[in-house]
């Protein structure tokens, strides 16, 4: 038995930790009715601890704070790759936990039992401060039974304070029902609880060298008949929206009550940095209005990693007559760098991830849709190798996924614009891959050093005028280098022109653009949109 909870023992439990929610993650995806109706608590859960877990084993190299001990740069490791990996409600409170936990030990230089007692305790307290409205028989509920137990042992034996806060966790959780009648109904105890059991039993294997014996939780017949399939929680909310957000303490508080006018289900929570001014937060919310709750992000500060997901409606199943999600037959991913993009690509019914995603990020995003077949659309000729890994990956999964190879985000929407799911798939995919195909897209930015291109030699500074990936116009001015780019590219003909503005546009491009249009090319259908993409002021495709 451990006497201390050192390094090398919380790499240990990590990776316990981890192996056993992977064990678990069916059972836990099926427990889950409430307060989060998206059926995927487990899978959240593994995702936000493998997160953890990279960034554990990534940071090896990390020196840690002076001062501090061993352990201490372990826990936050844990922490921070937790809150970046944060998956939905129970997994932005685990980094919560995770967080806590570093907080609280990070200063103490062995812990024992009564160290363990304080961190749970701070756990608890983080994990109801990171819930909006929060309820009793959830996780909260787990994570308050594992700290008062700890306390009741009053030992600073490190075993018998992990035995004492597993059990009382899992007594906790088997009360759940008694507390949320959704439960009770449904024949199931609570998801994001099971899922915190799991890892504190872990905890207690690393300890002891003894893994405690538990039931699996299973759904079980309900007490009483399922009334109604929506009847509590985020059901009435279309969308799970979720970002990343660098902003200051004051902003976040109003983006928090703006959030909680627009929706349920709000989580807002930060990396610990708040005293040093802007840190970064996480955001988990459910809503109608994706894109006033993005543009309330844009107010605060700077959000990215976007990811909106959209919830099917409910109906009753056979196992216990729990509500389940109908599984699309199809979706659509799109990466999109940019708030506005991710709006406009969500209002087009897909799912969006920020832009330079890893296979592993996009595997999620296609699982995260539940659909059979999934078209990916990259948008960046380096993202489609990522996309194209993805997609092998999903192939075991039982997901048939094919890449349309857009090299823009005006080649998605003009790709977007004629799916149509009464086709067959392969049929729908290649329609898609035409329409793309059809878009001649164009980019504007500034060159970033020297270099030689086939419009000539540019310099650091220079407006450069992209047509299908090559440098064609070089210019001083930002307008002038757009006119003469939109000239270019309708001097080959095209009805209809898409215009996406960049984060650093100027207010009043569009419509000098809009003008010059009109001017030139009467005739022209005109699409304009705030797209929000760094780097390039503008974005043109023309059809």
């Amino acid at each position: 038995m451990l006497e201390t909870l050192d390094a090398t023992a919380l790499h240990r439990w990590c990776a316990a930790g981890l192996a056993a929610l992977k064990r678990h993650q069916d059972e836990i995806n099926q427990l889950n009715v409430y307060p989060v109706p998206d059926g995927d608590t487990g899978t959240n859960l593994v995702l936000t601890m493998t997160s953890a877990e990279q960034a554990l084993r990534l940071g090896r190299d990390d020196p840690g704070v002076d001062g501090q001990p061993p352990h201490a740069r372990v826990l936050r490791l844990l922490a921070r790759g937790a809150l970046l990996g944060a998956r939905g409600n129970s997994g932005v409170i685990l980094s919560q936990i995770l967080r806590a936990l570093a907080e609280a030990l990070g200063d103490i230089p062995v812990v024992r039992g009564r160290a363990l007692t304080a961190a749970l305790r701070r756990a608890s307290v983080a994990a109801y401060a990171a819930v909006a409205e929060p309820a009793e028989g959830t996780l909260l509920s787990i994570a308050a039974a594992a700290a008062s137990a700890a306390g009741e042992a009053d030992t600073d034996d490190l075993p018998t304070v992990a035995r004492a806060a597993a059990t009382a966790a899992d007594q906790a959780l088997a009360r759940t029902p008694e507390q949320l009648p959704a439960l009770a109904r449904a024949g199931v105890v609570d998801a994001g609880g099971r899922g915190l059991c799991v890892l504190l039993d872990a905890l207690v294997e690393v300890v002891t060298g003894s893994a405690p014996e538990r039931p699996e939780f299973v759904p079980a017949p309900p007490r009483r008949p399922l009334t109604a399939a929506r009847e509590a929680g985020s059901t009435e909310y279309a969308y799970e929206l979720q970002f990343l957000l660098d902003a200051d303490a004051p902003a976040v508080r109003r983006l928090r009550a703006e959030l909680g006018r627009l929706g349920d289900s709000l989580v807002v929570v930060g990396d610990g940095a708040e005293a040093a001014g802007t840190s970064t937060w996480q955001v988990h919310v459910h809503v109608n209005d994706v894109g006033a709750a993005i543009e309330a992000g844009l107010r605060a500060g700077r959000p990215y990693q976007i990811s909106v997901t959209r919830f099917e409606d409910e109906v009753p199943s056979g196992v216990g007559g729990r509500a389940v999600r109908p599984q699309p037959e199809r979706a659509a991913v799109v990466v999109a760098a940019g708030s506005g993009l991710a709006t406009i690509f969500a209002a087009e019914g897909a799912t969006v991830v920020d832009g330079n995603p890893s296979a592993g990020e996009l595997l999620g995003a296609i699982r995260s849709t539940g659909a059979s077949r999934v078209v990916v659309l990259p948008n960046d000729p380096d993202t489609q190798a990522v996309a194209r890994v993805a997609a092998e990956e999903a192939r075991p999964l039982g997901v048939e996924v094919s890449v349309v190879p857009t090299r823009s985000p005006v080649q998605a929407l003009a790709a977007l614009a004629v799916r149509d799911p009464a086709r067959p798939f392969a049929d729908d995919v290649i329609a898609m891959a035409e329409a793309a195909g059809a878009c001649r897209y164009a980019e504007v930015c500034s060159a970033g050093r020297e270099a030689l291109t086939v419009a000539g030699r540019c310099q650091p500074g220079d407006v450069l005028g992209l047509v299908d990936g090559e440098v064609h116009l070089i210019g001083s001015d930002l307008v002038p280098t757009c006119t003469a780019l939109l000239d270019r590219l309708l001097g080959g003909g095209g009805e209809l022109v898409t215009l996406l503005l960049g984060a650093d546009a100027p207010d009043e491009l569009a419509e000098l653009l809009r003008t010059h249009l009109a001017r030139q090319w009467p005739f022209v259908e005109v699409q304009d949109y705030s797209g929000g993409q760094p780097f390039y002021p503008l974005l043109v495709g023309v059809e």
